[in-house]
């Protein structure tokens, strides 16, 4: 099938019409966890329209939440009558109701970066399907997006998005600590952000481009044979071979080993299954 065939969708401002059935699965779920004091934030379509303006039409709603408020969010829920999976306990659960479903996650699927307490807090109120609730903002929603680099989804345009409707407005040293010691990821997002809108460069400071040049610079200049092959964390599909016939290491797989806590079942009906990311 051609892409004319089946297109793809196109970035707008037009906020999508949702089913009566969609809507109230959302509604459901927002009151059902405000209701029982679980701490969670809408991230995805609903946290991107906040910061940027662009709608996108999306059949899941998205909540961040911390793996052990997962759990408790999945037990809340399954009381309520929705259908509950844990689909990767490393970060992804969902609750179902007909063809719509609500992500629960805990984390990125490589386990690099991970949710925490902060993110909620850092979270700014807002009203989404007439429900009270709390957004993602801007910092952490960048974050979130910084290893969505797969072949089938790329959500650089996303992020630049970000900074450009923000007009770089953003808490840049709680951003520098969200991306950590995967700052090499930021700093392309934030190239990509440069290409696209030069004439906005200046939307991130000057000392944030300094910091991250000059630790690039310094890099280039001490790197080392035994610094371990980072592929596995873009995509352990398209770097399979690196792995399986190279003999690179699994980068990936340590840390979703040491991904603790993992997201736990509180009844035998929510069983593990395989999960792939959000489509928000």
């Amino acid at each position: 099938m051609s892409e004319q065939d089946n297109p793809l969708p196109v970035t707008s401002s037009a906020e999508p019409e949702f089913e009566d059935v969609q809507e109230a699965l959302y509604r459901g779920v927002l009151f059902g966890l405000n209701a029982a004091q679980v701490p969670y934030v809408v991230s995805g379509a609903f946290a991107l329209q906040q910061h940027t303006g662009i709608w996108r039409v999306t059949k899941d709603l998205d909540l961040f939440l911390t793996a052990d408020n997962a759990s408790k969010a999945l037990s809340t829920l399954r009381d309520l009558g929705f259908d509950c999976e844990i689909c990767d306990p490393v970060w992804l659960a969902k609750a179902h109701r007909g063809e719509f479903f609500v992500d629960l996650i805990t984390g990125m699927s490589n386990a690099a970066i991970i949710v925490t307490d902060e993110w909620i807090r850092r979270s700014s109120p807002a009203v989404v399907v007439g429900v009270k609730t709390r957004v993602l903002g801007p910092e952490e929603l960048i974050a979130s997006k910084l290893f969505v680099t797969r072949r089938e989804r790329f959500d650089g345009a996303d992020i630049a998005h970000v900074v450009y409707g923000t007009k770089g407005e953003l808490d840049w040293r709680w951003m520098l600590d969200l991306a950590g010691e995967h700052w090499e990821m930021l700093l392309w997002a934030l190239l990509l952000f440069r290409y696209v809108y030069p004439a906005h460069t200046d939307y991130v400071p000057a000392e944030v481009w300094k910091h991250l040049l000059s630790r690039l610079a310094a890099e280039l200049k001490t790197f080392s044979r035994n610094n371990p092959f980072r592929g596995s964390l873009i995509d352990d599909k398209m770097f399979a071979i690196d792995m399986k016939e190279w003999g690179m290491a699994d980068i990936q797989a340590e840390y979703r080993a040491r991904r603790v806590p993992k997201i736990a079942a509180h009844s035998p009906c929510m069983k593990a299954t395989s999960g792939t990311e959000p489509e928000s």
